[in-house]
């Protein structure tokens, strides 16, 4: 399985790698026909754990590689293009924020049911770009020979990834369904709100492929643009319940967990 992944082209690597992170913001979503609702305990607890894995795929697949990448092509400083980068990345996600209009689920302003719909599949849409850069950019590297990338650590990241969306269709699909959606639009509107990551994860590695100098550039891109995400929506949606040492430490372990996978997958 490993060596036929190995031998296919990098924008196919990262199609196939987020297709599976889709897949799984699909199987978060489909849980609205199972449940009736998820406990606030855990969607918490879930949330947390998701902020904890992108913040540590930011930095061991990402950051960090990007940093050495930047070092190892003599472009200097290496810490200047990273944190250039990095900051573009969140400023990005700012301005997406800014000016497309959509809704967190934990908005408590809510507008009527059609437009809330549409809104939510918006704001985890917009949080989902970055991801999708983040698995493109990371396959590419692999295929521009740096030393600091593996096709292994390109899949840590892409499971990483996947861990995190299973909450996210969760918080989209059932909020609409509590609006009084059939089972089946919900899931729907559940599992669109990821379909952006193939065609982000496209382009990223073609964007990468066609222009290797952009490589330490890109991989700092979407470093920044995962932690505004974590901090400007994942973090605060897991404590508004109350439950802030429930999600403080739901985040370590999140963080744990990545941190192995890219420490023992690399």
């Amino acid at each position: 399985m490993v060596e036929w992944l190995i031998a296919l082209p990098p924008v196919m690597q990262a199609f196939l790698a987020s297709l599976f992170t889709w897949g799984v913001t699909a199987i978060g979503a489909a849980t609205v026909f199972f449940v009736k609702h998820i406990h606030l305990k855990i969607m918490d607890a879930m949330l947390g754990f998701a902020g904890g894995v992108m913040i540590a795929a930011s930095f061991w697949s990402l950051l960090s590689p990007a940093i050495a990448m930047a070092e190892q092509a003599h472009i200097r400083p290496a810490w200047l293009i990273s944190a250039a980068g990095f900051l573009a990345g969140g400023l990005f996600i700012f301005i997406l924020n800014r000016y497309i209009p959509h809704q967190h689920p934990s908005d408590k302003n809510i507008p009527p049911s059609a437009n809330r719909s549409r809104l939510l599949v918006l704001a985890i849409t917009l949080h989902n770009i970055p991801e999708g850069l983040a698995v493109g950019v990371a396959f590419g590297a692999v295929a521009a020979g740096y030393q600091e990338a593996s096709i292994a650590g390109a899949v840590a990241l892409a499971i990483g990834i996947g861990l995190q969306n299973f909450p996210e269709g969760i918080a989209v699909a059932m909020p609409i369904r509590l609006e009084g959606k059939s089972r089946l639009k919900s899931f729907l509107y559940g599992q669109a709100s990821a379909l952006v990551e193939p065609v982000a994860a496209v382009i990223g590695a073609l964007a990468v492929s066609m222009m290797q100098p952009l490589l330490p550039y890109a991989l700092s891109f979407a470093a920044g643009a995962m932690i505004f995400v974590v901090a400007e929506e994942v973090i605060p949606g897991s404590r508004e319940n109350g439950n802030h040492g429930l999600a403080a430490n739901s985040l370590l372990i999140g963080f744990a967990v990545m941190m192995m996978l890219d420490v023992a997958l690399s």
